[in-house]
């Protein structure tokens, strides 16, 4: 090695060493504040779900009309939703309330009005299926059935989130006790665990085209049929393995 090469080299390191005196502290401060990861920590996930029968019927009863005044027509519509209303209002189980209402124009090749359509609805609502369906049935001289759909009631959901809660835990208990044995520990306790509910899926049923036939009978009963909604409960969390 040569004089100069010497130097060079005693001179670089002069430099590298402040360097890497001044990262250490740092690099101390790092290490300090890195939180501590226990050893045997466990992360679960349970689950149970189940499929509960929708107990509300929404029946959507409609009317339309076509008419060269608007006025008029927005008269007759609201004849038409009143006379439904009032024929809803004696049934027992059954509510009945307003829906859409709409009023447009319609036009000719010119771009021109030449008449005015509207449409008005009303929804009967019940978690008696037959009421509901007997009534529609009634009702078919002043206003046709539309649509038909079915939910789970919020009690009848609360009521299934209770039972599955408890199954969730249960799975979620079995999993952290046998995942412990596999693992080679004895038992386990308990870090955090969240409970949470992924809401409802609906699964929608079609009423049937008979139900809508012109050529039913007016007092003939809206054949319905209810579906089932899925409900489901997640238990998370963590566990210490002992």
């Amino acid at each position: 090695m040569t004089k100069n090469t010497a130097r060079a080299l005693a001179l670089a390191l002069a430099c590298v060493a402040p360097a890497a005196l001044a990262l250490t502290p740092a690099m101390a401060r790092a290490q300090a504040a890195a939180p501590y990861q226990p050893a045997g920590v466990l992360s679960l996930n349970a689950q149970a779900s189940a499929e509960v029968p929708q107990d509300v019927v929404d029946i959507t009863l409609f009317y339309e009309q076509e008419a060269s005044d608007p006025s008029a027509l927005t008269s007759t519509l609201n004849q038409r939703a009143d006379s439904a209303l009032q024929k809803a209002k004696g049934v027992s189980g059954v509510t009945a309330r307003t829906g859409s209402f709409s009023i447009f124009p319609s036009t000719d090749r010119d771009g021109r009005i030449s008449a005015w359509r509207g449409r008005t609805e009303i929804v009967l609502e019940s978690h008696d299926f037959a009421a509901a369906s007997k009534l529609a049935g009634q009702m078919a001289s002043i206003m046709q059935v539309g649509n038909v759909q079915f939910s789970l009631s919020p009690e009848a959901q609360r009521a299934a989130e209770q039972k599955l809660t408890g199954e969730a835990i249960k799975s979620f208990r079995e999993q952290a006790a046998s995942s412990a044995q596999a693992f080679g520990y004895n038992s386990y306790s308990i870090r955090e665990v969240n409970v949470g509910h992924n809401g409802v899926m609906p699964r929608p049923m079609m009423m049937s085209a008979r139900a809508m036939s012109a050529d039913a009978k007016a007092s003939a009963p809206v054949p319905i049929e209810g579906g089932t909604s899925t409900v489901t409960v997640n238990v998370s969390g963590s566990v210490q393995m002992k």
